[in-house]
């Protein structure tokens, strides 16, 4: 797949010669710089909401000390001027066993959101799994890509009818997997975004794929409909029991952030009731707690896409899954954001790649940082995993570009340490590559 050179020593050649001419590169090459960079220029709420975990954010820190619990011991002496890391995943051949995560509402981070990382992705042929709180809608991204490969995250909404239409466009717009998210039927405690009072779904951000939905529409058109019949029964009540608040300019820029994200010319939907219903919409459905393994069904048959459980901690959950029928698991804690004192996801993926042995594909989300994280995640099972913060921190710092430039850098770092560890395909990756530190 690769030239001899490989897609680390390329990408170091990019960066050092760039240097000659006095250019460095757009962001910082590593995750921790990359971080602090990124607070220092995006807005608290902004930071907050892609930096935050649950509750004291243990499991953040647990999904980070995971890896550090395990070191790769290099073979030397073995000819490894030419590799290949690349992996298949449901007929799909991909550079390197890594995909992009999904992040919600990325126009805190930047303007073009959702649009830049498709740009990125396609340009590398990394798979993009668009995000259910897309800033941008799928198709949008989808035509942006070419014909790169995507997938589509799915939160199951409390709307059946919602759901179906969501899965039909994801098809529609090539999505090549599904992957339904299980850790967030509900909100986890995150005091990062709480202590600022701020969600950004509540100010319109992140509903893209809703508010471009022809089954959310109606929605909110019935909602905004109910809403008008019962003003005037319910204003005289209203008036003598609760009084509004007076408006200040955060909720008058709210409303305004409002009829943004509703299609449509801003004068009129600043006029309409339907932006507001729109947020009430989604809030009213957003996720579904009752969900169980009886619904499963009822999406296999609605979808040819292979189907993914993202958020699987424990064996007994993703043998389970298989014989419901599903078509792979994402080992996930969310990335730490929804259940604190959560086990850490690389802890679990050992015992969850054992109970699910050659049947399906298993996936690791949560903790990626580099390109030895991955070569770690790769050698305890993952078939490949999904990167996200660091992403979202490049998007911040330099849109498209920044993007790009860590996604090159996780790959390149990947392919070296490949190579440095005395190995030329991800196929010879195993746990005999790596020691347990006591």
């Amino acid at each position: 797949m690769d030239s001899a050179a490989g897609t680390g020593r390329r990408r170091q050649n990019e960066v050092y010669r760039a240097g000659v001419y006095g250019r460095s590169p757009l962001v910082p090459t590593t995750a921790r710089p990359l971080q602090r960079r990124a607070r220092a220029r995006l807005t608290a709420r902004a930071y907050a909401y892609v930096a935050g975990g649950a509750g004291e954010e243990n499991t953040q820190r647990a999904n980070r000390a995971a890896f550090d619990r395990w070191a790769v011991v290099p073979r030397v002496l073995r000819d490894v001027s030419a590799r290949d890391t690349s992996v298949e995943l449901f007929g799909r051949r991909i550079p390197a066993p890594l995909l992009l995560g999904p992040v919600g509402a990325l126009e805190l981070v930047h303007r073009e959101a959702d649009l830049a990382v498709a740009r990125a992705a396609a340009s590398l042929g990394v798979p993009f799994v668009f995000s259910n709180q897309a800033s941008v809608p799928m198709e949008t991204c989808a035509e942006a890509m070419g014909d790169a490969p995507r997938w589509f995250q799915l939160y199951w909404s409390t709307s059946d009818e919602l759901v179906e239409s969501l899965v039909g466009r994801a098809e529609a717009a090539g999505c090549e997997a599904l992957v339904v998210t299980l850790d967030t039927t509900m909100l986890g405690w995150r005091p990062r975004d709480l202590d600022l009072g701020h969600m950004p779904f509540a100010l319109g951000k992140g509903i893209a794929q809703y508010t471009s939905d022809p089954a959310f529409r109606r929605l909110v058109e019935a909602r905004a409909a109910g809403a008008g019949d019962a003003a005037p029964a319910q204003a005289g009540e209203a008036a003598g029991r609760d009084r509004q608040p007076r408006p200040t300019l955060a909720a008058v820029l709210a409303m305004v952030g409002m009829a943004r994200a509703w299609p449509g010319p801003l004068r009129e939907n600043l006029r309409s009731p339907l932006p507001r219903a729109a947020v009430e919409t989604f809030l009213a459905t957003y996720s579904r707690p009752s969900i169980t393994w009886a619904d499963l069904a009822w999406l296999r048959a609605r979808t040819r896409l292979p189907i993914l459980l993202k958020g699987v901690l424990h064996p007994d959950d993703a043998r389970r899954a298989l014989d419901e029928g599903v078509d792979g698991v994402v080992v996930s804690t969310h990335g730490g954001r929804q259940v604190d004192r959560s086990i850490a996801a690389l802890d679990a993926l050992p015992d969850v790649v054992a109970a699910v042995g050659d049947r399906a594909p298993v996936l690791l989300d949560s903790g990626i940082r580099s390109g030895a994280d991955v070569l770690v995640a790769v050698a305890l099972g993952a078939r490949a995993v999904l990167l996200g913060r660091p992403y979202a921190w490049g998007l911040g710092l330099a849109g498209e570009a920044g993007v790009h430039q860590v996604v090159s850098d996780v790959l390149g770092e990947f392919d070296l340490t490949l190579g440095l560890s005395g190995h030329t395909s991800v196929a010879e990756l195993s746990p005999e590559v790596l020691r347990r530190i006591p």
